[in-house]
């Protein structure tokens, strides 16, 4: 499978694509609660939001082997760190759009003058820049499946 690139000059074409009352193809996630979810996983990556590791340590390399895998993420997966009852953070698709956009240019920004630097995934658990691209490759591409953007 071919995940979409994190380049902003591809997603931003297709966040204008997403309307707010757009309805999901599977799960129970809004457009703008999809959005604020994929702000809340740059949080994690920039380390923001320091999340404990989920997983059995010895269970990172199986986790890692997956990332580097063609294979799509999991449709309707539950995760303790993605809860749909948190309120809202914005007003409007358009300001959560924008909050991914400054988050986005603020993570390139911190991993470029910290090439060594590393956060922990809850799943993953500790990724470069490198992996956290393309974690979110892989996410990007699963949500916007999930709303019939790609």
């Amino acid at each position: 499978m071919k995940f979409i690139s994190t380049d902003l000059e591809v997603l931003l074409p297709l966040f204008e694509k997403l309307e707010a009352d757009q309805m999901p193809l599977w799960g129970t996630m809004n457009a703008q609660r999809m959005i604020e979810h994929l702000c809340d996983t740059l949080r994690i990556a920039s380390g923001e939001n320091i999340l404990p590791l989920e997983i059995p340590e010895d269970k990172i390399e199986k986790m890692l082997a997956f990332l580097d895998t063609d294979k799509p993420m999991a449709r309707n997966l539950q995760v303790s760190f993605a809860a749909e009852t948190v309120a809202l953070r914005h007003d409007e698709l358009e300001l959560a759009i924008d909050e991914y956009v400054e988050r986005w240019i603020d993570l390139e920004a911190l991993y470029a003058i910290n090439p060594s630097l590393t956060n922990v995934h809850p799943y993953y658990g500790p990724l470069n820049f490198e992996q956290w691209k393309r974690l979110h490759s892989k996410h990007l591409t699963h949500h916007f499946e999930q709303f019939g953007l790609i």
